[in-house]
């Protein structure tokens, strides 16, 4: 497939340098090096988190659920 990139002159200056060493054509490098990302890159499994409460509990009002409602009861956001 026939793409346009706009590369950074810095990295394909360095492109350039690592195909004539290896007597590569430009495209092999950088297929090389996106396949080497695309391999590396595993997306992360979802956390779970358990909520633990000091102090007898949770506010009245305030729902683990419910992200808005645990950010509302903190206020605006310049008083954090």
């Amino acid at each position: 497939m026939r793409t346009t990139l706009d590369i950074d002159d810095a990295v394909m200056e360095q492109v350039k340098k690592r195909a004539a060493e290896r007597h590569e054509a430009i495209r092999d490098i950088v297929e090389e090096a996106l396949r080497a990302y695309l391999n590396a890159t595993r997306p992360h499994a979802p956390c779970k988190l358990q909520w633990q409460t000091e102090g007898g509990g949770l506010r009245p009002g305030i729902d683990l659920e419910d992200r808005n409602s645990m950010l509302d009861s903190m206020g605006p956001l310049q008083d954090r």
